[in-house]
């Protein structure tokens, strides 16, 4: 149910009108959807293994570095049925640059974290999804992304604990709230940023 409505979520917020989908629409669509099913089944599969699988990780995060180089090459100008209109036309890497800067910066932060308590309050798996994460979503909606996880992740785990459900030293997957922030990051971050800019500058 969760993957149906994600589907539509997706489907409502790239595609304006059904009557008029260009076939570069329908291949962006394909690749959001994908992206969505590899999430789903981490999520679900953090949640109950307590583990982020390599073998989904890592074709997720190739998807995701080659569509980042079809934006390079002006993915508006191809056509899957022919070559692209009036050739080869390439842009400022800005897509590319900002997701991977992104992605290491967040990788990086997790890595740290990892290193640091030797993998007790963070696992590797993590590290990996957050570079997934920066890649997928670029500057600055990853600090969104980190930012809800974050939080939620704190407001349950405390509540956890305070319900007795969990001990403070506990293992508690990150993952399942890594992803939810991923979707919201990517459906409202720009409106997220905005908020919180309009609001620094009162």
């Amino acid at each position: 149910m969760a993957t149906a409505v994600l589907f539509l979520l997706i489907l409502e917020s790239r595609v304006s009108s059904l009557n008029q989908v260009s076939s570069i629409e329908v291949f962006k669509l394909f690749y959001l959807w994908i992206i969505a099913a590899f999430l789903v089944v981490l999520f679900a599969y953090d949640l109950r293994h307590y583990i982020l699988p390599d073998k989904m990780l890592f074709p997720a995060i190739g998807i995701v570095l080659v569509y980042r180089v079809f934006e390079v090459l002006n993915l508006n100008n191809w056509s899957l049925f022919g070559p692209p209109a009036g050739g080869f036309e390439f842009r400022i890497f800005d897509p590319l640059i900002s997701g991977i800067v992104s992605g290491v910066l967040a990788a990086g932060f997790f890595l740290t974290i990892f290193l640091a308590s030797r993998g007790r309050a963070m696992g590797f798996g993590d590290v990996k999804l957050a570079f997934f994460m920066g890649l997928f979503l670029g500057w600055p909606n990853i600090l969104v992304a980190l930012f809800v996880a974050f939080f939620a992740g704190a407001i349950i785990g405390v509540g956890l604990i305070a319900l007795q459900k969990k001990q403070f030293k506990s293992e508690i997957p990150f993952g399942p709230f890594l992803i939810p922030g991923t979707f919201v990051a990517f459906f409202w971050g720009n409106e997220v940023v905005q908020w919180y800019l309009n609001l620094s500058n009162l």
